[in-house]
């Protein structure tokens, strides 16, 4: 009851915060900073869409700008990342309980990666990733600190008439705002690790054009999608200023969601990083966030005969004993995808704790291995029981 209360207060906020707008329906309403729907024309700074203003040292998010969490987030070089939506007055998005949901023309949905710094030195960063429902609140509320935290990019997922459109934002040195920046980068930066070392990397920021590596999960429709909102990877808590609260809750009350079910009638990735769940369950949430979108039988691997999602039951589809299509540096002389009872002659855990181009997946997001993610789907593989012929 305490929860629902939560929920209608904050409809009413945000009721009250996007109840006028531009007398066309595309600009965001009042607020302590107004959004602004660009239903055509891409914007060369970040501050014109008016989604995430830079004041009093913070990166904030404006009136009717809703933050969210994945409960396994993809990984991408232990960047932190704060996820906000947006829809204008009076729309919102159609639930779906498998595929991602039916978001109105005018959504915004922004991903900013950032680190936390770990010193004065310059490019001396920790990792940023943490516990899922945290997000930007972690920081201390709403937002983030810019005392605390280095900025790289902001990518922003526009939903137009034509469907969905990616603009990559690279952030200034001074951090006051981000440029379109549709070539990518490449950012040099240390990562301070939790064991005291430093590992010097490159944090690469993908160019416009292979945003749709990703983000395009079925080659037939060629249609793009963003990856996370979902209702198995939303299902989760999060801490929002009024209390914590299911997220699929929180979205139906403030008028973003329709049709939505209880949070027990939906479904729900597992938390990779919890040990108290399953270890299979946390193992697929981890395969499905970082690499169902291309292994799926409709994606850009379906090839591959190897499908990641969490619908797959059939053993040789996720990978059991099941041989390359395509042998190579990709394989590193192992013979099967997945050996039960061996992840060290399995060619999934090679090529997820790979560095080199070629061998190496995911095939973006990454410059660094992902030690913790390595370990879970090795202990994963080492579990089962059986044996390939």
């Amino acid at each position: 009851m305490r929860a629902r209360v939560r929920g209608i207060a904050l409809a009413a906020a945000l009721l009250a915060a996007t109840g006028c707008d531009g007398g066309d329906g595309t600009s965001a309403p009042a607020g302590p900073s107004a959004v602004v729907f660009h239903a055509g024309d891409n914007p060369e700074r970040l501050s014109d869409w008016g989604v995430l203003p830079v004041a009093g040292g913070r990166l904030t998010l404006a009136g009717g700008v809703v933050p969210y969490d994945l409960a396994t987030p993809l990984f991408t070089d232990h960047a932190g990342k704060l996820r906000t939506i947006w829809m204008p007055a009076g729309t919102s998005a159609r639930y779906d309980a498998t595929a991602t949901f039916d978001f109105p023309v005018g959504t915004v949905i922004t991903k900013t990666f950032y680190y936390p710094r770990a010193g004065a030195e310059e490019g001396l960063v920790a990792p940023g990733d943490r516990a899922a429902g945290q997000g930007g609140a972690s920081q201390g509320g709403f937002g983030l600190d810019l005392s605390r935290v280095r900025l790289i990019e902001t990518r922003v997922l526009v939903r137009r008439e034509s469907g969905w459109a990616a603009l990559p934002y690279l952030w200034d040195a001074d951090q006051k705002d981000a440029r379109l920046h549709r070539t990518g980068a490449v950012i040099p930066l240390t990562l301070a690790r939790e064991d005291g070392g430093r590992e010097r990397f490159a944090y690469v920021m993908p160019n416009a054009n292979q945003c749709a590596g990703c983000h395009v999960d079925n080659l037939a429709s060629r249609a793009f999608q963003p990856i996370g909102p979902k209702a198995r990877h939303l299902n989760i808590e999060f801490d929002y200023p009024g209390g914590r609260e299911n997220q699929l809750r929180h979205l139906a009350a403030a008028g973003y969601l329709t049709g939505t079910p209880e949070p027990a009638a939906a479904p729900r990735s597992a938390d990779w990083r919890d040990p108290a769940q399953p270890l299979e369950a946390r193992a697929r949430a981890y395969l499905d966030i970082n690499c169902g979108h291309c292994h799926n039988p409709a994606g850009a691997a379906k090839t591959s005969g190897l499908h990641l999602g969490p619908e797959v039951t059939d053993a040789r589809e996720l990978g059991f004993c099941k041989p390359p299509v395509a042998a190579g540096q990709g394989t590193g002389g192992h013979r099967f995808d997945i050996v039960p009872g061996r992840p060290d002659e399995s060619i999934l855990v090679y090529r997820l704790a790979s560095v080199k181009p070629g061998a190496m997946m995911p095939e973006l997001g990454r410059t660094l291995a992902h030690d913790q993610g390595v370990a879970l789907i090795r202990d994963w593989v080492a579990a089962m029981a059986g044996r390939c012929d």
